[in-house]
């Protein structure tokens, strides 16, 4: 039998701080080896929303299940800490910054999850480590420590630190935002390696022309709600709604002059 289960999905998540509502009754789902990218303005709930994906910024209300299991459940403390810790050895997240610890090498930024985490052997941590250093193209640099990288190559050092846990979804939270422009690109194209690996991935990104590339779909927020979503070639291209006109008449200037 075809299984037909979303991969991920949302169900009426909301998200409030006090009277603040920042997510306002969302449902979506991602199948399985899907790319989105999720775009919006500043404020419009895109990164509450990738958190809430993995239980770092509880929901307020709604379920967020992956792959049959739900993320966030209500639990006594200490079943809840064993279950959203088993759930997030299969979320891989990328955040803006680094979050490397300076203190080690990469190869030990890369081997301490799964050490700790999943408790493999040293052996089998070095050779994993190695083998995900050179997929992204960091090997050459594995006895290096942070302060010795530029920010491009840190990021890629974090994405083999994630990919290391062997996870069914990446998270990637405006993973090239902080860069200087020349060291976009080298984080862009592991992404978009792992997409043509089908790795399953939700990413929230400012950069139309990677998302127009890349993505199988984009859903564009404002306002803690999803206006609109589609291809990108129809949503990049013909917009149904006049937020998101706005939205891309901005945005997408720089892009539709490269095209």
């Amino acid at each position: 039998m075809t299984e037909t289960r979303p991969f991920v999905e949302i169900r009426h998540a909301k998200k409030s701080y006090g009277s603040l509502e920042v997510l306002k009754d969302i449902s979506l789902t991602v199948d399985r080896g899907e790319i989105v990218a999720i775009i919006g303005p500043s404020g419009s709930g895109k990164s509450t929303l990738l958190r809430a994906i993995n239980d770092l910024d509880p929901l307020t209300g709604g379920e967020v299940i992956l792959d049959g299991t739900q993320v966030n459940k209500a639990l006594p403390h200490r079943q809840y800490e064993k279950h959203i810790n088993q759930m997030r050895q299969q979320i891989g997240m990328v955040f803006q910054h680094f979050n490397l610890f300076p203190h080690l090498t990469v190869r030990d930024n890369v081997v301490m999850a799964p050490k700790l985490l999943k408790g493999i052997s040293e052996d089998a941590a070095q050779k994993l480590a190695e083998e995900q250093l050179a997929h992204v193209g960091m090997l050459e640099r594995i006895d290096y420590y942070p302060s010795q990288l530029s920010g491009g190559q840190k990021q890629r050092v974090a994405i083999a630190r994630a990919l290391a846990m062997k996870p069914k979804l990446m998270l990637f939270d405006e993973a090239t935002s902080a860069l200087d422009p020349e060291l976009v690109e080298e984080v862009n194209q592991v992404m978009k390696t792992l997409a043509q690996e089908h790795m399953t991935m939700i990413i929230v990104t400012h950069e139309m022309e990677f998302a127009a590339d890349v993505c199988d779909r984009v859903i564009f927020m404002d306002g803690g709600v999803v206006v609109e979503e589609g291809p990108p070639s129809i949503v990049f291209q013909n917009p149904t709604q006049p937020r998101t006109r706005d939205f891309l008449r901005k945005h997408l200037s720089q892009y539709e002059k490269e095209k």
